[in-house]
């Protein structure tokens, strides 16, 4: 078991043509059952076509169509990602993660904004994010696969290097992971913290989970308010930008520190009042998750 995807996934790439989608998708379908997974691609202009006989279809919903695809992945870039999520969407597909970055703002509200008024049930992971991975059954994004390893502890980050830092430090441990989640930095997203703990929560596969975060917003607090009332498993977190200065950027695009919102303390503060276990030490996450399991 597993949360958002299985080796029963079906995924199509939008942009699989361009050198990071081939390049990723390339990677995807070599580890574990993605050659079996991966088996559409999108672009215009190259309808017709094959990636390492993968076929290509001009639009999201003939490749749904003509595949099955539940499933997309975007690696188009900045000034076009917008349109191809809100393509996805429009195709009702249950899940799209979107790896690009540098998507503006103000597209990022608009499809927010579309999303709403069609009440969607598209799951929306990213954008700037490194993608979704369930050890030994699919990868979805640009994370290093070979790190990860099948077990039951559930990863959730905003940060791709942190994610990838706490599960190689639970992979050392011995300590196996059942999906690692990558929501991306960007102030405008999908899945929030909140969202992937709930599905952890419900997925009868999953022990514990790792809650990785940063400065900016409130997702982390809300994620650790809800869980007070409703997470049934142990959560252990990480906060990174302890010593970021107020209105100073660091990092993604989210992480900014601005009225006095947003702090690494105050999240730290927060989720230690909700009975969450928090290292302030990157080098302890896995060690602190062991303590508790």
């Amino acid at each position: 078991m597993s949360i958002l995807i299985n080796a029963r996934t079906r995924v199509l790439t939008q942009g699989i043509t361009g050198k990071t989608g081939s390049f990723h998708t390339r990677l995807c379908r070599e580890y574990a059952n993605g050659m079996k997974c991966f088996v559409a691609g999108v672009h215009p202009q190259k309808a017709g076509q094959f990636f390492e006989g993968c076929p290509i279809f001009a639009t999201v919903d003939e490749a749904k169509r003509q595949t099955g695809a539940t499933v997309s992945v975007i690696y188009v870039p900045p000034a076009a990602a917008a349109g191809a999520i809100l393509e996805a969407v429009e195709a009702d597909l249950d899940l799209v993660i979107c790896i690009t970055e540098g998507i503006p703002v103000m597209d990022m509200l608009r499809v927010r904004s579309v999303m709403r008024q069609r009440a969607s049930r598209t799951f929306l992971v990213g954008p700037n994010c490194p993608g979704v991975i369930t050890p030994d059954e699919l990868k979805i994004g640009i994370m290093p696969g070979h790190i990860h390893t099948k077990g039951r502890v559930g990863v959730l980050s905003r940060s791709g290097t942190l994610t990838y830092e706490a599960v190689a430090q639970l992979t050392a441990l011995g300590i196996g992971q059942s999906t690692a989640v990558g929501i991306g930095g960007d102030p405008i997203s999908g899945l929030k913290h909140k969202d992937v703990l709930e599905l952890f929560n419900n997925d009868p596969d999953t022990d514990a989970v790792v809650m990785i975060g940063e400065i900016g917003g409130r997702d982390e607090e809300d994620a650790a308010l809800w869980a007070k009332d409703n997470m049934k498993k142990p959560v252990v977190g990480f906060i990174a930008g302890v010593t970021a200065p107020p209105g100073r950027r660091m990092g993604h695009a989210g992480a900014i520190v601005s009225g006095g919102f947003g702090t690494a303390s105050s999240k730290i503060e927060c989720m230690e009042s909700c009975g969450i276990k928090v290292t302030k030490n990157p080098a302890e996450v896995g060690l602190l998750l062991k303590s508790v399991l």
